[in-house]
């Protein structure tokens, strides 16, 4: 059963609800939609250009005061942010769900993600740890320290509208990090929403939290150059297409900021013979299906060993034919809108590609009679490929998974490897060789490498990025705190002789 409640009417009473005023509106601002209906819900007013500038000026002169407030006062806000997503934890994961039409779930689990690196970076602002290290000079003492770098701006994408954002946010704010933000054109009402709970955050920490903190910038591609190419801005982390890290990177590169860029995915997992296919089966459907197969990590390419295939495929082809799509509001609806047109329209002309190079294609097609002429209802696609050829080398950003044939391990590796994009890669295998050699050194090429699960489905606990054309860059957990913070190495002499290392020599008469 479908919902056909307007879409619109809901989203302006939670946005109210959390404290956006009428003020973030226009008539002739940028058009905010809902996938579900198509429907218009608002015009957003949207950041001029010397309006972006002022708000990057800003962010610089509050990093200069947040750089000296200490990181455990830091991790305060992101604490109070961190409750205050908490309590608006249903109201945000429902407009996630309207204007991205993400089901329910997924919207709620978005907030969660951000809940939970809330909590990390708020344990994190207690160890920033640098090293001591040891050194060849008598009364000497070597030590690497971390410093705040800088205005952080984050450029995120329609796909994981607030998540993204906290990634970033909470981890630059603890390093001392002002942030501004430019969200996709297409989810501008979440970044709202988000902004408005930030400052309940930010009235509740007080005057230590200088004007400026934080900016948002409502626009397009126009806006998000500013923030590219503004000399004061020290680090860019932007998510999108691989075609737009290599517009990003060398603008970048040409003023020596630093880039994290979660760019293109076009993940792969291997199922072998021994694999457990009741298990794959599962996470095969979820890492595919889910988001529509709109997400980075989404499953796009399944490898399959031909003792299996005959088995598996089939199970896998009902499994498609079975699953509920509608409206993500209703119970039970497993795959909701396609993001708009142009994302439909992608995906067709990749099935007309993949039937054009040999492939049989199983589902697809516009899904009539949801959600209106405006919304975009695809049937997930499972196509079987001769071989990795047509656009199976290629990211489609919809629900489609190109299924192939594999023979040997060191053929499955290498057709895993054979593409462009290095996000997030999956083996379904009881034997430990296999699992060890898919994320040993010669496996897997991918910055996230899973054993026995899909490759969509992070935890905020591991750094979140790829290599090859997904970018390089770092997100989240671990170690990825280090990207928002610049290094120093200090030598302090407390003797009162002034040994040279390597042994150099050099007196001189005073």
């Amino acid at each position: 059963m479908t919902t056909t409640a307007p879409a619109r009417e809901e989203a302006l009473s939670i946005l109210r609800r959390l404290g956006v005023g009428e003020g973030a509106f226009a008539d002739d601002g940028m058009p905010a939609r809902s996938p579900i209906t198509g429907e218009m819900i608002a015009h957003v007013r949207a950041t001029s250009p010397d309006a972006a500038k002022a708000v990057i000026a800003q962010a610089h002169t509050a990093f200069l005061q947040w750089r000296n407030v200490p990181a455990p006062r830091r991790g305060e806000l992101v604490r109070l942010l961190g409750e205050e997503l908490r309590a608006a934890k249903d109201d945000l994961g429902r407009l996630v769900t309207l204007e991205v039409g993400k089901v329910v779930s997924e919207g709620l689990g978005e907030v969660q993600e951000m809940i939970d690196i809330c909590d990390f970076a708020v344990g994190l602002s207690r160890q920033l740890y640098g090293f001591t290290i040891a050194t060849e000079r008598r009364d000497h003492r070597m030590m690497e320290t971390w410093h705040p770098l800088g205005v952080c701006g984050v450029i995120s994408a329609f796909n994981f509208p607030v998540a993204v954002w906290s990634w970033n946010t909470a981890l630059a704010l603890v390093c001392g990090d002002p942030v501004v933000w430019k969200p996709s054109e297409k989810t501008p009402l979440t970044a709202l929403g988000v902004a408005a709970i930030l400052d309940r955050a930010l009235a509740r920490f007080g005057d230590d939290a200088p004007q400026g903190l934080h900016g948002l910038l409502i626009g397009a591609r126009d806006i998000g150059e500013i923030l590219i190419d503004d000399p004061r801005v020290a680090l860019v982390s932007a998510t999108g297409s691989t075609r737009m890290g290599r517009e990003v990177a060398p603008k970048l590169a040409a003023r020596f900021a630093r880039a994290i860029l979660e760019l293109g995915g076009n993940n792969a997992a291997i199922v072998a013979p021994s694999a457990d296919l009741d298990l794959a089966l599962r996470a095969i459907a979820f890492s595919a299906i889910g988001t529509a197969g709109q997400r980075c990590t989404t499953l796009r390419r399944l490898i399959v060993h031909e003792s299996v295939y005959d088995n598996l495929v089939p199970r896998l082809v009902k499994a498609y034919g079975g699953v509920a799509i509608g409206d993500p509001r209703a119970a039970g609806t497993l795959v909701g809108p396609l993001i708009d047109a142009d994302a439909f329209d992608g995906m067709e002309r990749a099935l007309a590609e993949a039937t054009a190079a040999g492939g049989t294609v199983h589902g697809g097609g516009r899904v009539e009679g949801l959600g209106g002429p405006d919304a975009f209802y695809a049937r997930p696609a499972l196509v079987e490929m001769p071989t990795q050829t047509g656009p199976m080398p290629h990211e489609t950003f919809a629900p489609i998974l190109y299924v192939t044939r594999y023979r040997d391990f060191e053929e499955a590796i290498a057709l895993h490897n054979g593409v462009g994009a290095g996000l997030s890669s999956s083996i379904f295998t009881l034997d430990i060789r296999e699992a060890e050699r898919f994320v040993g050194a010669a496996g897997s090429d991918c910055g996230i490498a899973n054993v026995n699960i899909g490759p969509s489905g992070a935890e905020i606990g591991g750094a979140f990025g790829g290599e090859k054309e997904t970018g390089g860059g770092r997100e989240s957990g671990s170690e990825a705190w280090k990207g928002y913070m610049r290094r120093a190495t200090n030598t302090v002499n407390y003797g009162t002789t002034l040994p040279l290392a390597q042994g150099v020599k050099f007196d001189i008469d005073g």
